[in-house]
């Protein structure tokens, strides 16, 4: 291990074993916004003046949001329908768009159509990614199907093919938050941030991030509060981005669980081989969670001596 960055998050005996320092699990915590104190009735009323303050504020006229049928995306909408409703109560003009951004024919489709219902958007729109994603795929890669190539290369294909994905539905978003004078709403969360399990430029760019601070149970919770269903508040998260695994767990994907991670976004101790997991995983992608950095007289922008 880097001898900076073990010295930062922990002490090294003679041995060369790493010792967690609280302080790093606190400095984190910090840095993702995670609150000391949780109410999902006060989070969701601050969470909808936020949303509707910021919308009115801007002067845009619209919230998009793709929508997956998973509890981060309809727990995302319900705040946001809420925010646009109230502000039209107000005589301010604005309107939630829902979208439906499947690649090709969604496994979980019933779920998705479920979140809407149970959403109620002001609008709704659908846009399929799958012809210009296999578009981009088929000009840079060649027309074969992953099952014609080495193994190897196949799941790298794959994955930059989900990261592709991601990044479509992301420009889809946009070009209608451009027609309707809108802003995008993201879903990334404490959770999902910590871990890097987001796309760059992709899930991860958006105007306005509502469900940030908030680990997964907390998203969970304000869900439950708005009355969202069970099925979906439990529903088992999945990026559902790689076609040689499709419905790929979350979980499976970090090597831990959710409940181990949001124990350790509340400060609480946990087990040290998925401690080391975690902190490995979040300075790892660092470099998701920064702006684009530049060369300065003396290193670079928004580069901490740790990280290099």
């Amino acid at each position: 291990m880097n001898l900076k960055i073990a010295a930062f998050i922990g002490n090294i005996d003679n041995d060369g074993r790493l010792f967690m320092d609280k302080s790093f699990q606190n400095g984190v915590r910090h840095a993702l916004g995670m609150a000391e104190a949780f109410d999902a009735k006060t989070e969701v009323a601050r969470r909808v003046i936020f949303l509707a303050d910021y919308l009115k504020k801007s002067g845009c006229n619209s919230y998009v949001l793709g929508i997956s049928g998973g509890v981060d995306s309809t727990t995302c909408g319900m705040l946001a329908q809420r925010a646009c409703t109230a502000l039209r109560s107000e005589g301010y003009d604005c309107r939630f768009i829902a979208m439906r951004l499947p690649y090709g024919q969604q496994r979980d489709e019933r779920e998705a159509q479920f979140a809407l219902t149970t959403i109620q958007p002001d609008e709704m729109r659908t846009a399929n990614i799958a012809t210009a994603t296999d578009a981009i795929i088929s000009e840079q890669f060649g027309p074969t199907p992953p099952s014609g190539w080495a193994a190897e290369i196949a799941a790298t294909i794959d994955f930059v093919k989900g990261n592709i994905k991601a990044r479509q539905r992301m420009v889809v978003q946009y070009a209608i938050a451009g027609e309707s004078n809108g802003l995008v709403l993201g879903t990334d969360h404490a959770a999902e941030a910590l871990m890097g399990f987001f796309t760059k430029f992709g899930d991860g760019a958006c105007d306005v991030a509502p469900l940030s601070g908030l680990n997964k149970r907390q998203v969970r919770e304000l869900a439950r509060y708005m009355g969202i269903p069970e099925v979906l508040v439990m529903k088992v998260p999945t990026a559902d981005l790689e076609d040689l695994d499709p419905g790929k767990p979350d979980e499976k994907a970090y090597g831990v669980t959710y409940d181990v991670i949001d124990d350790y976004l509340e400060g609480m101790d946990i087990p040290v081989e998925y401690e080391k997991l975690i902190v490995a995983q979040y300075l790892k992608t660092q470099h998701k969670r920064m702006l684009p950095v530049f060369p300065l007289r003396h290193g670079y922008s928004g580069v901490s001596d740790h990280m290099l």
